[in-house]
């Protein structure tokens, strides 16, 4: 691939200084992003085929619930109000169908998810924007969010945006994230990776997280 000023998308990129590595920090929590039936299930309107990215998601959960590491959820869903009132839903109507106590909007129980578990519901793209989720993770005394979900291009790449804006370190396992097309799913771990956080893979954040047992981060 070439940029527009005739280099090769690498160097132009080193060039400005972008893709440097992030620390890991003592006190992750694991972000699991909209793994919802609405966007897990492809007989859903908004969905697609995300069976992969649950069992490696999944995986990952189990290693941090061994390591103590907070598990947070986020569902999307709306109100019938909500429906008629947020700008968002003008651009993107099919996410209207993600109203509020429906199937669509409950957590993929093939998740390990548990009552220990946080739930967070939004309304937008990010899990930070008007919702608790920055205020959670700081009385966690969280420093790195490991982010997983869907869509890579849309509630990921976002959340990760506003993860590492606020303050904590980004880490996203390639295989735990998912989108409905390869294009914006590459395209977007690209830039994730140049701009905002690490782009690793599933068996290095297992490995990270495996690396914390026994630590402080137990204490919690």
């Amino acid at each position: 691939m070439t940029s527009q000023y005739g280099l090769p998308t690498d160097k132009t990129y080193a060039r400005a200084g972008f893709g440097a590595a992030v620390d890991r920090g003592a006190r992750p929590a694991i972000v699991v992003v909209d793994l919802t039936n609405g966007f897990t299930d492809p007989d859903a309107p908004t969905g697609a085929d995300l069976t992969d990215v649950v069992a490696a998601t999944s995986d990952l959960i189990t290693a941090g619930r061994a390591a103590g590491v907070p598990v947070v959820f986020t569902t999307i869903a709306y109100t019938p109000a909500e429906t008629e009132s947020v700008v968002w839903l003008r651009k993107a109507p099919g996410m209207a169908a993600l109203r509020e106590g429906s199937p669509a909007v409950a957590i993929d129980d093939r998740l390990p998810r548990t009552d220990a578990d946080h739930l967070i519901t939004k309304k937008g793209a990010s899990a930070f924007f008007g919702t608790t989720l920055a205020a959670l993770l700081a009385g966690l005394t969280v420093d790195t969010a490991v982010v997983c979900g869907a869509t890579t291009s849309g509630c990921v790449r976002a959340t990760a945006v506003d993860a590492v804006q606020s303050g904590f370190s980004v880490l996203v396992p390639r295989e735990c994230v998912g989108d409905r097309a390869a294009g914006p799913h590459d395209a977007n771990l690209f830039d994730i990776q140049a701009k905002y956080g690490d782009v690793i893979d599933v068996r290095e954040a297992i490995e990270y997280l495996n690396g914390l047992r026994g630590d402080a981060v137990t204490a919690r």
